[in-house]
């Protein structure tokens, strides 16, 4: 079950929310506790404990690390507790793929060895709430927070069905206090359903239509593509993964508001970057500050020289790219983006030159854009096929279909309005609102409504696709 389905949004959503306002602010934990686990529960079959185990596991180490005060201890408590919850992420997602190494490396000795690949069913939102134990247990141990006071409050935190599956990233101490004591107000309770009518809409209107043409020139084969096509795949690949993780981000956040929670914002229009490093400032912002604050300052930042600064960049975007996917493609995914970045420091550091205006902003998308085919493609030879498509150096045999065939007119308005959405300038709609009046104040939750209803029809239409980063 999605934030995108029906089962979800008119009965699961209705009931829980019933249920929720109905019961005494002391139950509410507890209500938010169990509604999340029927929640994961649906479809998730026995990964199901997976999630259900890691709340008293981290619980009670959470408490004994709390009892040691960074004694030696304490240090091997922390390192009990990373392990028992990188242990899970490393069966279920990297387990298939370790071995598929293996079997790699075996092949270009010429040795004879091969290992056999075992696949699970990867638990849904494994990496995003392995993240969230990880910091809450490396926080107490730093003294940044205490610990949860009862296993339903720390299990509540931690299986938060409105960012479970798919973020953002909600570090403890960022809601410590609202999980004591919250009492949404009103104004919070129309903020949120606005928040989450935008959000469905941007999955559903902008991302879902941008991914149906990314689909289907992806699949086509070798013989059928060109560089237009390719270049066509590339771009509403970019607007889909954009829209459908922001639509997810939009929606986590403005249910969390509902229920009284203010969760960290995670996008803040990425593609208006002006250079890689304030992309990743504006892209995924949780998992950003996470492996800052917990992978990057720990192996020394950027305060043991140059060299091991770039070293530490690079050790961080190729465990980014990882997180996002066991493949090779991931691995270079995060590694051109580390380099780049680590470019982006040289030209800085020693020439004094930084990309900025719209120069800066043109190659940045670009370079974002190209990324982008090596997070899509489903090997890495696919991959690069695509590139030579891209950059002229091969081109299909049988072209049937040409741009003008996937670019319907319903279709290049959904992308103008992407483009618009995501390119606009930060503040625009504020001044809008703030010219027009009241007037704009009292047509935002009608605008909204509309939203959500189209968005519904064209569920009826075309069915629902699961959101793209629930797989990860």
């Amino acid at each position: 079950m999605t934030f995108a389905s029906p089962a979800f949004l008119f009965i699961f959503l209705p009931l829980f929310l019933l249920l929720y306002f109905a019961v005494t602010p002391k139950l509410k934990n507890v209500t938010l506790l169990f509604g999340s686990l029927a929640f994961y529960s649906i479809d998730s079959g026995y990964a199901f404990w997976v999630l259900v185990l890691s709340i008293p596991v981290n619980h009670f180490i959470g408490h004994a690390i709390a009892g040691q005060s960074r004694s030696k201890k304490s240090a091997w408590l922390l390192t009990l507790g990373v392990v028992l919850n990188l242990l899970p992420l490393l069966i279920y997602k990297y387990w298939g793929f370790f071995t598929d190494v293996l079997n790699d490396i075996f092949a270009l000795g010429l040795m004879p060895l091969h290992v056999s690949v075992i696949k699970f069913m990867l638990p849904a939102g494994i990496s995003f709430f392995t993240f969230q134990g990880l910091s809450y247990l490396v926080d107490i141990y730093e003294g940044e927070i205490v610990p949860a006071r009862s296993m339903v409050d720390f299990g509540m935190y931690h299986t938060s069905f409105p960012q479970l599956i798919a973020g953002p990233i909600v570090r403890y101490r960022e809601i410590e206090n609202e999980i004591a004591r919250r009492s949404p107000s009103l104004a919070d309770v129309q903020s949120g359903l606005m928040q989450f009518c935008f959000g469905l809409s941007k999955k559903i209107i902008i991302a879902d239509n941008m991914g149906s043409i990314a689909d289907r020139i992806w699949k086509l084969p070798d013989q059928q593509l060109d560089g237009q096509l390719a270049w066509l795949a590339a771009l509403t690949y970019m607007l889909q993964i954009f829209f459908d993780f922001a639509g997810y981000s939009d929606m986590a956040i403005g249910l969390a508001k509902v229920m009284g929670f203010h969760f960290p914002q995670n996008f803040d229009q990425p593609y208006r970057s002006q250079n890689i490093t304030e992309f990743w400032r504006r892209w995924h912002m949780t998992l950003s500050r996470w492996f800052r604050d917990y992978v990057y300052i720990p192996l020394g930042g950027n305060r043991r020289g140059v060299r091991r600064t770039y070293i530490n960049l690079l050790i961080v975007f190729v465990l980014c790219g990882l997180w996002h996917g066991a493949a090779y493609t991931f691995i270079l995914w995060g590694l051109y983006h580390g380099v780049c970045l680590m470019a982006e420091r040289i030209l800085k550091h020693r020439f004094g030159f930084e990309l900025s205006g719209i120069a800066g902003w043109l190659l940045t998308f670009l370079l974002v854009l190209i990324g982008w085919v090596l997070f899509r493609a489903d090997t890495l030879s696919n991959a690069l096929f695509h590139y030579a498509l891209m950059f002229g150096f091969k081109a299909g045999s049988e072209i049937f279909y040409g741009v003008a065939f996937y670019m319907t007119p319903d279709k290049i308005c959904f992308m103008a309005a992407g483009l618009f959405l995501a390119l606009a300038p930060s503040g625009f709609m504020e001044k809008i609102g703030k010219q027009t009046g009241q007037l704009m104040q009292a047509s935002k939750p009608v605008f909204a409504l509309a939203c959500f209803f189209y968005a519904v029809a064209l569920m009826a239409a075309n069915g629902f696709n699961p959101f793209i980063y629930s797989k990860f």
